[in-house]
């Protein structure tokens, strides 16, 4: 098992940077011989997309005359690999002002690419990519979900959004909500109980397509 694990906050001892690093630690009980490949979006944020990029991707036929190797698309098509060659994506992200944060964004949209990992047909866009599980570990320092919230969740329907487009739909979140409240020991603990709803039915061929939704206040199917 192959599994790309990336990170959001550009702090070392964030949340969510634990977090994700604990979702590994559980996949790797599950499936010691797995791989991992890092993608450290807070640590080296890619940049934004430019011009070049945008022209490329203007029509239906500049799309149709790219080439892999164009240097316009060289970042999008690494991007995109990283996860072909994945079976299982770990994200751990902060949520920004109610959303994911902009070094998260600047990657989707070197994923996000028509003709590539999704195709436009009258009935929406279609993913290309084969399906396989996502676990979102978030960290938020409000609650967002369940009986206490007290801000909009903008960053997990987005995000089950835009990985949909492109074919990922089995998507696990596991937030931490609260941060600005927990002193260590407390996060801690919340982490872990987090942690162990992570189970090996989730890798079977049977659970793709179905959401496993770990935010506190949502069932768990």
């Amino acid at each position: 098992m192959n599994i790309l694990h990336i990170d959001c906050s550009p702090r070392p001892d964030s949340h969510s940077r634990q977090l994700s690093a604990s979702i590994v630690e559980k996949l790797l009980t599950i499936r010691p011989d797995a791989k991992i490949s890092r993608r450290d979006l807070g640590y080296e944020p890619i940049p934004h997309t430019g011009s070049d990029y945008a022209a490329a991707l203007a029509t239906p036929a500049t799309i149709a005359a790219l080439k892999p190797s164009s240097d316009s698309i060289r970042l999008s098509e690494l991007l995109i690999h990283e996860i072909e060659i994945s079976d299982v994506v770990v994200i751990g992200t902060p949520m920004n002002n109610f959303t994911i944060p902009s070094v998260l964004k600047a990657w989707l949209d070197q994923v996000l690419r028509v003709g590539r990992t999704m195709q436009s047909t009258p009935a929406g866009k279609v993913g290309l990519l084969r399906d396989r599980p996502v676990f979102v570990g978030i960290a938020a320092g409000a609650v967002f979900a369940g009986d206490r919230a007290n801000q909009p969740d903008f960053l997990t329907p987005y995000l089950s959004a835009a990985l949909g487009c492109i074919g990922l739909n089995t998507v696990h979140y596991l937030s931490l909500q609260s941060t600005a409240f927990l002193d260590e020991a407390q996060a801690t603990q919340k982490r872990q109980s987090l942690i162990e709803k992570i189970v090996p039915e989730m890798f079977s061929e049977q659970s793709l397509g179905v959401m496993i939704d770990a935010v506190p206040g949502k069932s768990v199917i």
